[in-house]
């Protein structure tokens, strides 16, 4: 009787903000996301960047959250008026957004009461029936609702709001991922071969990746895949294909 592997569990990050898309601010919270989840079992396989429009925020996360088993978000819960990310939720989830007492109670650890004007309060709107998500670095909280994790957009608050969420999340078998240096060798040389064993090996990615250090062509394969031996097997036949080109001197670029 045959086992069934188990299922993945996924993930895609919706990115929040008109400061990403104008380039104003460069975004520095995927890659950290990216190899967090990875590093638990939780394949991350879409991100989205959208502008601080409801609608748009809507509709990107009612998609993502229907495809995937968490949808993470990033920006727009501050205090300013373009911060749209909780009232997006609410729309997206049907439910209305309020300031939650619980949060208040949170800011009020570092603002005095009399500093908590309407701005700042803003920061306490949550969906009805969301839980919160602890921030340990400014107190005003992120928030959880569904499948759906909101958090901040500052780098050092969306780390910290991650790692407080990630106990609660399910996860899966861990993906391994093993690199095989090609140097110089073109691209164009072992394209065919390693297009055969992509096909022989569907459940595993790979990939070529190349790149100039110091002024010369420096490729690398990377292979991916949850099956130890799978990603072995292919690995070694990688290995055989560059090592075949390296002995016929077809291992490196030339121009004419």
């Amino acid at each position: 009787m045959s086992v069934m592997p188990p299922k993945p569990v996924t993930a895609a990050l919706l990115v929040i903000g008109d400061e990403i898309l104008s380039g104003r601010t460069k975004d520095k919270n995927i890659g950290f996301a990216a190899d967090f989840l990875t590093e638990r079992g939780i394949d991350l396989r879409e991100v989205r960047v959208v502008p601080d429009v409801i609608d748009e925020i809507v509709a990107a996360l009612n998609t993502l959250r229907h495809r995937y088993s968490y949808v993470f978000t990033t920006g727009g819960i501050g205090p300013t008026h373009d911060d749209v990310t909780a009232d997006a939720i609410g729309v997206a989830f049907g439910v209305p957004v309020a300031e939650d007492p619980r949060a208040i109670e949170l800011l009020l650890q570092r603002i005095k009461r009399e500093d908590l004007n309407a701005a700042r309060r803003r920061m306490a709107r949550v969906p009805a029936g969301a839980e919160l998500v602890e921030n340990s670095v400014s107190t005003a909280p992120g928030f959880r609702i569904g499948n759906v994790i909101v958090m901040a957009g500052v780098p050092v608050i969306m780390q910290a709001m991650l790692t407080a969420v990630a106990p609660s999340l399910e996860t899966g078998p861990r993906t391994l991922a093993v690199s095989i240096a090609a140097g110089n060798i073109p691209e164009g040389a072992y394209a065919a071969a390693l297009g055969t064993i992509a096909e022989h090996n569907p459940a595993l990615s790979i990939g070529s990746y190349p790149s100039v250090v110091d002024g010369k062509f420096n490729n690398e394969i990377v292979v991916r895949g949850k099956d130890a031996e799978g990603v072995a097997a292919a690995v070694a036949a990688i290995e055989e294909v560059i090592a075949e080109l390296r002995a016929t001197g077809r291992d490196k670029y030339t121009i004419t």
